[in-house]
């Protein structure tokens, strides 16, 4: 780590389709400047120059950088493979961070029934090969519930993802996921409430995000019209949050731990997003710092 700590250029791992100008580019792409540009301006107060670079640009030299940070990756989902690859190819040669092997495992949902099987509250799901019409039709009496989401094991963004009501008619195939597929409950207080996403910077907790979405949708990202707002979370909430990092058992550099409160009334861990979350810098006024911080301890 004593090479590490002499170099300051970071790598900041992006999508090119958040660019201005790019044919195919995000509705949701200003979150990628809304995010980078404080983290930019607090690491460089710490002495770390960031980089926004795009992940599949065949031009990326690793040895450019002293460490490489995966960022608004956004794009990954529809080429998995590819993106694991170039992480592989990366991470060969420099730092990454979060670290490989929390990238694969955390990659597919199925990450999910290791974090349940550590006491997680983790929502009921169900795991299966395909979203084909028998596989949903018999979600519904699986999980008692008139209401249910479809999702695919790798996705982000709400991609390739379906609420379906029973009795009635499917999405088409492709608004459906393409392959391995979990199905969850739908749970009322994305609505009521919304979902609950808490922010950790070098596994110290940084800010909550309330989201919640437009009328008519359960969407909670911007791009389907969702809106956020800080949340002040209660200690009991703040130390559920803090369990689900705990279960990791790795050294992380950020982690968002997406939470949903059940019928019940206790909330329950929708999804722990340890590649490429988005922050939402508008709810953490010191987001920019906290981040600078960790990453600086991780480089030593």
């Amino acid at each position: 780590m004593g090479r590490l700590s002499r170099l300051t250029s970071i790598a900041f791992l992006t999508a090119a389709c958040v660019f201005d100008g790019h044919p195919d580019l995000r509705e949701d792409y200003w979150e990628h400047d809304l995010e980078f540009l404080p983290l930019r301006t607090a690491c460089r107060a710490h002495g770390i120059e960031l980089h926004a670079t795009v992940w599949d640009d065949p031009s990326l030299d690793p040895d450019a950088f002293e460490a490489i940070v995966i960022g608004t990756t956004w794009d990954y989902p529809e080429r998995p493979e590819a993106f694991l690859a170039t992480l592989e190819r990366l991470a060969a040669r420099v730092p990454l961070f979060n670290p490989l092997p929390v990238v694969t495992w955390n990659l597919r949902k199925t990450y999910l029934k290791d974090l349940a099987a550590k006491g997680a509250p983790v929502v009921r799901t169900l795991w299966c090969e395909r979203a084909d019409t028998a596989t949903i039709a018999a979600a519904f009496d699986e999980l008692e519930s008139d209401e249910i989401i479809v999702k695919p094991e790798v996705g982000a963004s709400a991609w390739r993802q379906a609420r379906v009501r029973r009795g009635m008619a499917l999405p088409p195939a492709s608004a459906l996921p393409p392959g391995r597929t979990m199905i969850q409950p739908f749970l009322p207080a994305v609505i009521s409430e919304g979902e609950l996403s808490f922010i950790f910077f070098g596994s110290v907790f940084s800010h909550c995000a309330r989201k919640m979405p437009s009328v008519g949708d359960y969407r909670v990202q911007s791009m389907y019209g969702g809106r956020e707002c800080v949340h002040e979370p209660s200690v009991r909430e703040l130390d559920l949050a803090k369990s689900v990092i705990a279960a990791v058992g790795e050294t992380l550099l950020y982690a968002r731990v997406d939470m949903l409160r059940d019928p019940s009334g206790g909330l329950v861990l929708l999804e722990l997003e340890l590649i490429e979350p988005y922050f939402y810098p508008e709810q953490g006024a010191g987001m920019g710092d906290a981040f600078a911080a960790a990453l600086q301890r991780l480089l030593g």
